[in-house]
């Protein structure tokens, strides 16, 4: 059993949404939960680090790339209960936008692979509704920064 299953207490998980000319980035899990599935790269803040930190750390971890954080995009709420409605897993997630500055896309870490993905692809990938609700939020915050090409 992993140590973060049935835990005492939430664990802070920080998701990056990594934009490009090409779309998202999307990492595959090779831990649980989700296991296998398609998601944003990220993972638990550590301790003594920043939430941008974390985000830093876990993209050149799972992704290769070097991010430049550019803004909080929300916080979502990851609980999930075992058949006897036990909490198994519980996760405050918080989600930044960003943008990559250099590396090569690769999976590393806990990702078993890692890949550009069209927002056109993004319906066929059955991801968690909150991912897909995170990505086109964090769509909308970047294209209305200043130099985005969309003012």
């Amino acid at each position: 059993m992993s140590p973060r299953e049935y835990p005492d207490r939430p664990f802070v998980g920080v998701g990056a949404v990594i934009l490009g000319r090409d779309g998202v980035v999307m990492i595959q899990r090779g831990k649980p939960p989700r296991l296998g599935s398609w998601s944003l790269p990220g993972g638990a803040q550590e301790l003594g680090e920043t939430v941008f930190e974390t985000a830093v750390r876990e993209a050149r971890e799972e992704t290769g790339l070097e991010i430049e954080v550019i803004g909080l995009v929300d916080v979502v709420d990851s609980i999930r209960r075992d058949d006897a409605g036990t909490v198994q897993y519980h996760y405050t997630l918080v989600d930044v936008v960003a943008r990559a500055t250099g590396g090569a896309l690769r999976p590393g870490g806990d990702a078993m692979g890692a890949r550009w993905v069209g927002f056109e692809e993004i319906p066929a990938m059955e991801l968690w509704s909150e991912t897909v609700r995170i990505i086109e939020l964090a769509a909308e915050m970047a294209a209305a920064l200043p130099g985005s090409g969309s003012e």
